[in-house]
């Protein structure tokens, strides 16, 4: 095969994961918004120098564009050869792309050939895969779902990363979005990934699943935090059979508490999410809240929160939206330590 090889996404699925490399030669913030699972980001332009090329481009003309683009591209392709490259062996096999497999992968591609790698760029670049990525959420694979269901604190999210632990086949859409899906369910220091970055981490975990084995998921609402769940995948979870985790309202108290330490180091942080209740429960009730955790009253603000929030918008929700809960299997939890997580999912995954 002459390289650099172009290969069209379809193509290139079947040996994805057998790249060494795979190199997004876009810059720094189109891979912050979306990339292909895996890549690493060597910008051929960073986000400055692609202004200054783009800017130029519009006001003066292509040439001059190439001519101040062409030494910044030479410039960073050698600090790359220099540095990360500099050690890969010569059967190194990389997988290059930019948004459209035009010049800037190309120039890299081209280099990278040069040198003797057998290198492959991606025909339509990012612009390709997207689609592909659209298309295959659209329409995914038939999985034999089963819908992990249960009241705010159950433990549902514990199940899950303890079914995955022991090798189950695992969606977790809340690790994915990195958000636990409730109004409180924002992480400390961890920002939520774009939506294209959501999907294509779904797609991503879908494409690796068996059919003929279970795949465990939460039951979900549309979104989670800022993001939607694409729609096909939410009305296949909806139609799956349900399993109902069940545990005592103190040990879910407990579980809460241990799971959202932040709040109770920050009780400002739980009011200002708390706000967002207002139209629902009212100011007066949201004040009382508020001063409840100010007063240090962790235990008794989660229990009320349960009772008079989270319990009957659960109820509601989860009568209105998946079919089989009212058939579901219940998997009954007598306490919240690694043992009885561990326990529930060797019994799940065994069936």
């Amino acid at each position: 095969m002459k390289y650099p090889a172009v290969l069209s996404f379809n193509d290139v699925l079947p040996q994805l994961d057998a790249f060494d490399t795979i190199i997004d030669a876009r810059s720094e913030s189109e891979f912050a918004l979306d990339h292909i699972p895996g890549a690493i980001n060597c910008p051929v332009l960073n986000d400055e120098e692609r202004i200054l090329v783009g800017t130029t481009y519009k006001q003066v003309g292509s040439f001059d564009a190439k001519r101040i683009g062409a030494p910044l591209v030479s410039k960073n392709i050698a600090r790359y050869l220099e540095t990360l490259f500099a050690d890969k062996p010569r059967d190194w096999k990389p997988l290059v792309y930019c948004w459209r497999g035009g010049n800037r992968s190309g120039s890299m591609a081209h280099i990278l050939a040069k040198v003797g790698w057998p290198v492959v760029q991606l025909d339509g670049g990012y612009k390709a895969f997207r689609g592909y990525v659209n298309t295959a959420l659209e329409n995914p694979p038939a999985l034999a779902f089963r819908v992990i269901c249960g009241t705010t604190g159950s433990g549902k999210s514990r199940l899950l990363e303890t079914l995955d632990g022991i090798g189950a086949q695992v969606l977790d859409l809340e690790r994915l979005a990195a958000h636990r899906g409730s109004v409180l369910g924002h992480l400390p220091g961890e920002p939520q990934p774009s939506q294209k970055m959501f999907e294509t981490r779904i797609w991503d975990r879908l494409r690796r699943f068996d059919p003929a084995k279970p795949v465990f998921v939460e039951s979900e609402s549309k979104k989670v935090g800022n993001l939607r769940v694409p729609e096909v995948v939410m009305e296949r979870m909806r139609a799956s059979p349900c399993i109902a985790l069940s545990l005592s309202r103190p040990n879910r108290v407990r579980l809460l508490m241990e799971d959202y330490q932040h709040f109770c180091v920050d009780p400002s942080s739980l009011n200002a999410q708390l706000d967002h209740l207002v139209q629902l429960h009212g100011r007066a009730r949201i004040d009382a809240w508020h001063a409840m955790a100010n007063g240090g009253q962790m235990p008794d603000l989660v229990d009320q929160l349960l009772v008079e929030h989270y319990d009957p918008a659960y109820l509601r929700s989860i009568d209105r939206n998946f079919v089989q809960y009212p058939q579901a299997r219940v998997v009954e939890l007598a306490d919240i330590g690694k043992e009885d997580f561990l326990a529930a999912a060797r019994a799940l995954n065994a069936d």
